[in-house]
C-alpha cells in the first residue's frame, strides 16, 4: 500500500511525533492507523499518542531579537493546562527551544525538534508542540523590535525600514519601535495599510453602510459613505489607527514626527502578532 503525505500527517497530529517515525511506523504496518500508533507507542511514545486528543492551548508565547537587531524569532509553545504554563521546568524548556529558534525557517521548527518536544511530553505527562514559528532577517537598510505581553500570552515582531544605519541606534528610533510593538499588542491591527485590505471585504462593509444609508438624500451619501469606510479603515488598519497611548494621533503621523526628529525616513516594513491559542 502506498504511504501517502496525508496518511503520515493523520498519524503526525494524532501523536505529534516526528514526520520521518510516522512514516516508517505506516511502512511497517502498511498503512494501518491504529497499527501504527499501537508500534509508536510500544517505542515509548504512550503519553504522546494517548495525550494527542487533547486540546493544548495554553502555553507561553516568546521571542528573541539578534545583538544587531538584523535577525529575530519568535515562538508559541502549547500546553494543556495553565499550571503547566507557570511551571518552571517548562518555562525553561520553551526559553530552550527559543535559543535555537534563530537556526529554524518561519514554519518549519516544530519538525526539526519533534524528538525534544516527545521526550517533554513523556516528562511533563501533558500533549505540548510548537504551534508556529517565524523567523525574520531584516530586508534591507532597517531593525527588528518585539514585544512580549501578559507574561507570554501575545507577542510581536516588527521590521522597520530606514534610510541610514545610524538611524537604527538612535534612541528615538528605539522608543518609535518600542511603542509600536506596544500599540500592535494592545491593538490587533488586521492589516498594515487600506491597499491590503481585500477588495471584496470593503465592498462587503459598503453595501452595509448603504442600508444603513437608505432615506438619506442622495447628494449627501457618497460624503457620508466615504467618511464610513474612512473610519472602518482607521479601524483594521495599522498605519490610519489612533496611537494606543494618545488616541488622536494617528500611527502614520507619529512616524511621521518621529521621522522628522530623527533626520530619516521611517517607514514600517512588517509586522506579525501572536496570541496564544489564537490565528
Amino acid at each position: 500500500m502506498s504511504i501517502t503525505t496525508e496518511m503520515i500527517k493523520e498519524l503526525r497530529d494524532a501523536t505529534s511525533l516526528g514526520i520521518a517515525d510516522c512514516k516508517k511506523a505506516l511502512e511497517q504496518t502498511n498503512g494501518d492507523f491504529d497499527a501504527a500508533v499501537k508500534i509508536l507507542r510500544e517505542k515509548g511514545a504512550s503519553v504522546a499518542a494517548k495525550r494527542a486528543s487533547k486540546e493544548a492551548n495554553e502555553g507561553k508565547i516568546d521571542a528573541v531579537v539578534s545583538h544587531n537587531s538584523q535577525k529575530a524569532a519568535m515562538i508559541e509553545v502549547n500546553c494543556e493546562t495553565d499550571f503547566v504554563t507557570r511551571n518552571d521546568d517548562f518555562q525553561a524548556f520553551v526559553k530552550e527551544l527559543l535559543d535555537e529558534s534563530l537556526n529554524h525557517k518561519s514554519g518549519e521548527m516544530a519538525d526539526a525538534v519533534s524528538s525534544k518536544i516527545e521526550e517533554k511530553v513523556a516528562q511533563v505527562g501533558e500533549k505540548i508542540s510548537v504551534r508556529r514559528n517565524e523567523k525574520w532577517d531584516v530586508e534591507g537598510t532597517g531593525a527588528i523590535a518585539s514585544y512580549i505581553h501578559m507574561g507570554g500570552k501575545v507577542g510581536v515582531l516588527l521590521e522597520l525600514t530606514c534610510g541610514n544605519k545610524e538611524s537604527i541606534d538612535n534612541p528615538d528610533f528605539k522608543e518609535l519601535a518600542k511603542d509600536l510593538t506596544l500599540h500592535i499588542a494592545a491593538t490587533a491591527p488586521e492589516y498594515l495599510s487600506r491597499g491590503e485590505v481585500p477588495t471584496s471585504q470593503v465592498e462587503e462593509e459598503k453595501a452595509i453602510f448603504r442600508k444603513q444609508l437608505v432615506g438619506k438624500p442622495e447628494n449627501i451619501i457618497d460624503n457620508i459613505l466615504t467618511g464610513k469606510i474612512n473610519k472602518y479603515f482607521s479601524q483594521i488598519c495599522f498605519l490610519e489607527q489612533g496611537f494606543v497611548k494618545e488616541e488622536k494621533q494617528s500611527i502614520i503621523k507619529l512616524i511621521t514626527e518621529k521621522s522628522k526628529i530623527i533626520g530619516d525616513e521611517i517607514t514600517v516594513k512588517r509586522y506579525i502578532r501572536f496570541q496564544l491559542g489564537g490565528e
